[in-house]
């Protein structure tokens, strides 16, 4: 399938340590591995993606706004930011996109201070703890969103 759009995934602090990092908890695949199932998962389906991690919420936020105008939709995983980033969440309403969140463990199983997403309220959808494949069924999702 010819691509002919492009999706932004958006990866917030530490999951540039997938693979190594609580495999317990966040599985044994590695960033790289995620973003080629990103990469595959939306090539299927028409669109190209561009793929950011980064420890700095600032430099989040400046990714996020430069998606406006070059992007048709985000997938984010905030990680920590989640819980805390009133800035990540404005950069997702200025922007105005799709924007679907995904999480690789149940947020809500966990510490109570995991349950609560700045993020959420500006997401068409919410994946947690679905491992890996949460990514694809975000992919597929913002995807099928777009196509409809």
């Amino acid at each position: 399938m010819t691509e002919t759009g492009r999706l932004l995934i958006v990866h917030g602090p530490n999951l540039n340590l997938l693979g190594t990092r609580e495999p317990g908890i966040y599985g044994t695949q590695s960033l790289e591995d995620i973003n080629e199932l990103c990469r595959t998962t939306a090539a299927a389906r028409g669109f190209a993606v561009d793929t950011v991690q980064s420890n700095h919420e600032g430099q989040l936020v400046d990714t996020i706004q430069a998606a406006h105008g070059t992007a048709e939709g985000i997938v984010i995983n905030p990680a920590a930011y989640t819980h805390t980033s009133v800035a990540i969440a404005d950069a997702l309403a200025a922007v105005n996109l799709p924007v679907v969140e995904v999480h690789l463990s149940n947020v809500h199983a966990r510490e109570s201070f995991r349950h609560h997403s700045y993020v959420s309220p500006h997401a068409s959808a919410v994946i947690a703890g679905a491992g890996v494949a949460g990514y694809r069924f975000a992919v597929e999702h913002l995807a099928a969103l777009l196509r409809s």
